[in-house]
């Protein structure tokens, strides 16, 4: 299937690995110009050789109007923006009593204000062409919240609701935005954490973890000319893990 993709000027947030780098791998193979963003310059240099990436921007999305400045610089590179994936690490863990306000001021910048920052930069752009795809990668917790995850289950909550309400504002304008909702991937991130796949899989009725592989095609779908009518959704990538429709 030809997904239309050819050509169109998309960028990836924290995407210099796991579930970002595999987007941005996807949607590199369907021809896009793809370019890639994180804050580690060496990694990024390596990811956009070995997938063939239109080239990279060093950001650290926590800090403010980063995502901003990353949206206008990666447009200007472009010559304009047609795709727009926004992702972020996940947010430190902890009960609601162990969380300082440093915290968690860092983490609205970096999970919530890069979103609102990074659409309402894409926005003329995407617009000017009355074409555009913006998919946000979240995480069940902000369906369906998760024990000693406060902070993810707030803000990520928060995204949905803002890409549901941003779905009816810019229809008109041709572009769609949709949330993907991932459970436990199998990924750099979650190697590092030192968990079995075994024991992370008993959860997930399918019996295994998701792959990165997985979700980049499932948003690559989204970003496609065939996902035109499907907006304001908060996709599962789960396993049918979660207990909610």
């Amino acid at each position: 299937m030809d997904l239309g993709l050819l050509n169109k000027r998309a960028l990836v947030f924290a995407s210099s690995e796991g579930l970002g780098k595999a987007v941005a791998a996807e949607l590199a193979a369907e021809g896009a110009n793809v370019l890639l963003s994180s804050r580690s310059e060496d990694k990024l240099a390596r990811v956009a050789k070995e997938i063939g990436a239109s080239g990279f921007i060093v950001s650290d999305l926590s800090q403010p109007q980063a995502a901003t400045r990353l949206v206008e610089q990666a447009a200007e590179r472009l010559g304009g923006l047609d795709i727009l994936v926004t992702n972020a690490g996940g947010p430190p863990a902890g009960m609601f009593s162990e969380i300082s306000d440093d915290q968690w001021e860092q983490s609205f910048h970096s999970l919530f204000l890069s979103v609102v920052q990074g659409v309402r930069a894409a926005i003329p752009y995407m617009s000017e062409g009355k074409w555009g795809r913006v998919a946000m990668i979240t995480s069940i917790a902000g369906k369906e919240p998760i024990k000693n995850l406060t902070i993810s289950n707030a803000l990520r909550a928060g995204i949905h609701g803002l890409m549901n309400t941003l779905s009816k504002e810019l229809g008109p304008n041709g572009i769609t935005l949709n949330a993907i909702l991932p459970t436990y991937t199998d990924t750099e991130r979650l190697r590092e954490l030192g968990r079995s796949n075994t024991e992370l899989s008993t959860g997930i009725p399918v019996g295994r973890l998701g792959q990165p592989e997985e979700l980049g095609k499932l948003i690559t779908f989204l970003c496609s000319e065939h996902a035109g009518f499907l907006s304001g959704q908060a996709i599962g990538f789960d396993g049918a893990s979660m207990q909610g429709i």
